[in-house]
């Protein structure tokens, strides 16, 4: 008898083609995905884009905020041609807005209500925007990092392909991590930072895939932009050091010539 290799999950589609590129396909089903950035700098215009890619095809998805009303995600999703009220109506999105603690609730309780809705949906995508809200409850970093456990194993049981934002609080340069380290990096499948970048007295942003769990990945530093489609990556940097620090600087021009332009 010939036994037949293992199938391959597809993997799950962020909406933006580049990005996918750099993921070798796209999130791994199932996984928890973070997406780290300064204010503005389009971490929530990824989340909407990538449940809209899900829409798209089928893939209902839910945006469970703790910031924003839902009438800001429909007002930011039309400037891109989103119309995030007609995929409310065709069952294909639900926007929660709630607190951190009854998020927490509801996705560790059975028949929460993020799970009813994950249910009566068919809900295949989750947004979270922003984690951040759920390091600011309390200052034990050991009871965070258990509830953000739970959190995480509780969205893996309900069969949703997570992406999570988090906000830096750092526009350039400095990049240390906040006064409570909760560990979630490590907790994560996939963490992509975004960053600011100024060259030449110029603001431009870069986007890194820094981590990605079982799955290899291009692991370049690239250029993207926002426009009026949403997030579109080009080119990795070339011939400058430092980009993540915010401060970039030009290479050494013999180690250019040497690794850089062969």
């Amino acid at each position: 008898m010939t036994l037949s290799a293992p199938t391959t999950p597809p993997r799950v589609r962020t909406g933006v083609p580049e990005l996918d590129t750099m993921l070798h396909g796209g999130f791994l089903p199932y996984s928890i995905n973070l997406v780290e950035g300064a204010p503005g700098c389009g971490k929530s215009t990824l989340g909407m884009q990538f449940i809209h890619a899900g829409a798209q095809i089928g893939e209902p998805g839910i945006i469970l905020t703790f910031e924003e009303f839902p009438q800001q995600f429909y007002r930011d999703a039309a400037a891109f041609g989103w119309d995030f009220h007609d995929l409310e109506s065709r069952g294909l999105l639900k926007i929660i807005m709630s607190s951190p603690e009854v998020a927490h609730a509801d996705l560790i309780n059975v028949r929460g209500g993020i799970q009813h809705w994950a249910e009566r949906m068919g809900a295949r995508r989750i947004l979270i925007d922003s984690i951040t809200h759920f390091e600011t409850v309390g200052v034990d970093p050991v009871a965070l990092r258990e509830r953000l456990y739970c959190l995480i194993n509780a969205l893996k049981r309900q069969g949703l392909t997570t992406l999570m934002t988090r906000e830096t609080p750092f526009l350039l340069g400095d990049t240390q991590e906040p006064a409570v380290n909760t560990g979630i990096h490590f907790m994560v499948d996939t963490y992509i930072m975004l960053r600011y970048v100024e060259i030449e007295s110029a603001v431009q942003r870069a986007v890194i895939a820094i981590k990605m769990r079982g799955s290899p990945h291009d692991s370049a530093i690239r250029r993207f932009d926002i426009d009026a489609q949403g997030m579109k990556i080009s080119k990795p940097f070339r011939g400058r050091e430092g980009i993540m620090s915010g401060t970039p600087q030009r290479m050494a021009e013999s180690f250019v010539r040497a690794f850089i332009k062969r």
